[in-house]
């Protein structure tokens, strides 16, 4: 498979400085290397450059640096539909707010070929709020609701081409949802499975009824994975850690998983932040288990050493 490897060193949407880092954190941990291990054809494009700077307001006064992350979602809006036209895409970030451009990007190439895309949202938060509803101001609590087509982005983010269909998206590990994301995600679509649901149904039963749903539409499959899936005691390096999330087996069980479905055509990984990671310990296993989702099986895994 060719993949192309793209950083979108974006932090503006978290309020917090260091996951700007994650993109180098990430080659660092060998991404690139652990890829063409596993016999596929890996370019590396560097880091996206930020668009020039539109002049853009809103009524809500608690969004924050609205101007310079709307210059990276320009920037990546346009990247994302032209690297999507040639292997598989694999966007590091960067805080979660990249997911608006990306996931636009690529939507707007499944349309050009007649295919519906699905998101698969591995994440502790929705990100559903609009720049109406976010009360932190933080925009990357926003991007799924932007690429399902929720109102209130026009002349601001990037133009829509192909909105999502909500009920295209699945969203797996949840377990941190404002009020407000609550009431819409109710009457939106989207397919929600907290926790909970994991601990009841099990993360395999659950995702593979979503791979199925892809598999008969003959969809193209993003999977945008922030490090909050994972329980923080398995990676540390994030800014908004929640605890409670999916444990080292369940989330490489995800990742074969979607291996095995042949179905995923882009990726996000997003959030990571090295500033806050213990000796690398969330970018080694963003790593690994994008290795998982690439083709490593069990008998495959080097022992890795955190000394």
């Amino acid at each position: 498979m060719h993949c192309t490897l793209l950083g979108v060193p974006v932090q503006s949407g978290s309020g917090r400085k260091g996951c700007n880092m994650g993109p180098n954190g990430l080659r660092a941990a060998g991404l690139g290397e652990a890829l063409a291990g596993l016999g596929h054809d890996v370019v590396d494009l560097g880091d996206l450059e930020p668009a020039p700077r539109r002049a853009v307001s809103h009524p809500n006064a608690k969004l924050k640096a609205l101007g310079e992350t709307v210059s990276w979602l320009d920037a990546l809006y346009d990247k994302a539909f032209e690297i999507s036209g040639n292997g598989l895409p694999i966007f590091m970030g960067g805080d979660h707010v990249m997911a608006a451009a990306s996931v636009a990007g690529v939507s707007r190439r499944a349309k050009e070929q007649g295919r519906p895309l699905f998101v698969l949202w591995l994440d502790a938060h929705p990100d559903f709020h609009t720049l109406e509803s976010t009360e932190s101001g933080n925009l990357h609590g926003t991007p799924a609701a932007y690429f399902t087509g929720r109102p209130g982005f026009g002349g601001i983010f990037p133009p829509l081409d192909a909105p999502v269909d909500p009920r295209n998206v699945c969203m797996l590990g949840i377990r941190s949802v404002d009020p407000p994301e609550r009431a819409a995600l109710k009457e939106s679509g989207v397919t929600v499975h907290d926790m909970r649901a994991i601990d009841e149904s099990g993360i395999a039963a659950l995702l593979s009824s979503f791979l199925d749903t892809v598999a008969a539409e003959d969809g193209m499959l993003h999977v945008s994975f922030d490090v909050d899936f994972l329980d923080p005691s398995v990676a540390p390096g994030v800014g908004t850690t929640v605890p409670g999330g999916a444990t080292f087996r369940e989330a490489h069980l995800v990742m074969e998983m979607l291996h095995d479905s042949e179905l995923v055509t882009s990726l996000d990984l997003v959030e990571l932040n090295p500033f806050l990671d213990e000796r690398g310990k969330a970018a080694i296993l963003m790593t690994d288990l994008t290795a998982s989702l690439f083709g490593r099986r069990v008998m495959d895994r080097p022992t890795r050493s955190y000394g």
